[in-house]
């Protein structure tokens, strides 16, 4: 079973590449509607914690399950994904020389859309509005008819999150979302990630703790493929083991 309210539960999870263990006996959990951030230094196991959700990767052991009871183990990906799990990889994966609007078009989730009927332009007043509304949460309503390829990065990242949400997952994935973004894209992807929380849960890997200190209300910390902490901003900061691992990689202060 289960933990109770959790939409994601990570029991006993080993990883093992050739005898590196990538995750360590991993116990982890998320509640529903939950925003959490994920942190580490290089070679903790965040990624490959997002792959094992996602079913990219395969554990040689435990258990990973979503929602009421639905054991992940053995599903393809795309199965999980139908299930609604969807994940947002560090570099933006839009289609460049489409528009804004059809990038979100086609994202939608529907067994017979394709690529011509949406160029088309066959969508529904109800598909309409739910683009409307995903422009509007993305904030790109003014660049709704622009090429993708010419967005700034943060716009980039901004519209593929509008892409993930459209297929309706219950459990997002976002793999180090600011990367390379300035400030102002920086602060605004937190206000995007924050709203969504309203209705979904989001598992978020960052390295730039300005940005987790900006929306994480609980973080885990990983380190050797295993949780060592996990609690608010300020446990975390304060916990020695955080500190001892940090140390020499950035600024104590900045942990």
């Amino acid at each position: 079973m289960t933990e109770h309210g959790s939409i994601i539960y990570l029991e006993g999870v080993t990883v093992d590449y050739d005898g590196f263990k990538a995750l360590n006996n991993l116990n982890f959990i998320v509640n529903h509607r939950e925003l959490r951030v994920v942190i580490g230094p290089n070679g903790a196991g965040k990624t490959t914690l997002l792959d094992v959700i996602s079913g990219k990767t395969k554990p040689a052991a435990g258990r990973v399950i979503f929602g009421k009871d639905q054991d992940l183990m053995g599903l393809r990906e795309y199965e999980i994904t139908q299930l609604g799990i969807g994940r947002k990889f560090q570099a933006p994966s839009i289609y460049g020389n489409l528009s804004v609007w059809e990038n979100l078009d086609l994202s939608l989730s529907r067994p017979s859309k394709g690529v011509f009927a949406t160029l088309r332009g066959r969508s529904t007043p109800a598909e309409r509005e739910e683009i409307d509304r995903t422009l509007e949460t993305i904030g790109l309503k003014e660049q709704v008819y622009k090429r993708a390829g010419s967005l700034s990065h943060g716009q980039k990242q901004w519209l593929e999150i509008g892409m993930v949400i459209l297929q309706d997952p219950e459990l997002l994935l976002v793999d180090e979302p600011v990367a390379g973004m300035t400030d102002e894209e920086t602060e605004q992807t937190g206000r995007l990630l924050e709203s969504l929380v309203e209705k979904h849960a989001i598992i978020v890997i960052e390295h730039d703790m300005e940005f987790v200190r900006q929306i994480a209300r609980i973080v885990t910390v990983l380190h050797e493929g295993t949780v060592i902490c996990e609690g608010t901003v300020e446990k975390v900061q304060a916990d020695d083991r955080v500190r001892e691992i940090y140390l020499g990689r950035q600024k104590v202060a900045h942990v």
